[in-house]
């Protein structure tokens, strides 16, 4: 059968939302077509969607390889690996203790492949708050409330490490003049 009337059909159970049933439609498209990159593409959209994020990956992976010149391509694909390191992040800062030391790399990784990623920002600056890192963490909190101004959390953070910063700044000062007396 022709993959366009697969195609076809995901879209149909998209608009019905039944997205598991879209993923297998595009699958027999790729079985029947396993060279076109658009029905990749389209596969990986739907599953991306549905947080099967191995899988989109895959897809992304194919399509870029089959055209590596269209840009909506890559840029999913750069997205998608985000997500999946976003992931492992969460891992690591879940663990007890948090291992943000670990995590602070992979969250850099994250705004290298997608520089809109509120999460990476916002985690980057729990991060560092948590290591006392106020100027580094304020700046991450800072950029996530450029990606999302309504985030009440990230207002919250960055509004406490520019208090902490502030109070540090107040202490190291009155340190000083009580050593210069």
């Amino acid at each position: 059968m022709d993959g366009g009337i697969y195609i076809q059909k995901a879209y149909e159970s998209i608009l019905s939302g039944d997205f598991e049933q879209a993923i297998d439609w595009f699958d027999r498209a790729i079985e029947a077509d396993p060279d076109n990159a658009d029905y990749h593409y389209k596969c990986l959209i739907s599953c991306s969607r549905s947080g099967k994020w191995p899988k989109a990956l895959l897809h992304a992976e194919k399509a870029v390889g089959l055209e590596p010149g269209r840009e909506e391509y890559r840029f999913h694909k750069r997205t998608i690996e985000a997500k999946i390191l976003l992931i492992e992040v969460e891992k690591l800062l879940a663990e007890e203790p948090p291992q943000t030391e670990g995590a602070l790399p992979l969250l850099r990784q994250v705004t290298e492949l997608d520089p809109l990623s509120f999460e990476a920002f916002y985690l980057m600056g729990l991060a560092c708050a948590g290591m006392n890192r106020l100027e580094e963490g304020t700046v991450y909190a800072r950029e996530a409330l450029r990606l999302d101004p309504g985030h009440s959390a990230a207002r919250t953070l960055y509004a406490d490490l520019r208090r902490k910063q502030r109070f540090m700044r107040d202490r190291a000062g009155r340190h000083k003049r009580r050593k210069n007396r």
